[in-house]
């Protein structure tokens, strides 16, 4: 992941309310990002997309394998 990413990808969970920013200090730079409540209630979404993607793993191995075996269609 480029710093340009991870760094969009935190705006916008700060945005979003799942994430606070915290500047630590100004020299040398030091910023910290913390959950919010808000950010704690997508931990059980989170988990049970977790567990469906380890109870479901052959399948999408699988797929994954299925997928590979072909070339893409010109």
């Amino acid at each position: 992941m480029t710093q340009k990413s991870l760094t969009a990808t935190l705006r916008r969970l700060e945005r979003n309310g799942i994430v606070e920013r915290v500047v630590l200090s100004s020299r040398p730079v030091a910023i910290e990002y913390r959950i919010t409540p808000l950010g704690k209630t997508f931990r059980e979404p989170v988990d049970v997309i977790l567990r469906w993607a380890a109870t479901n793993l052959p399948a999408i191995e699988r797929a994954r394998a299925a997928f590979d075996d072909h070339p893409e269609d010109p």
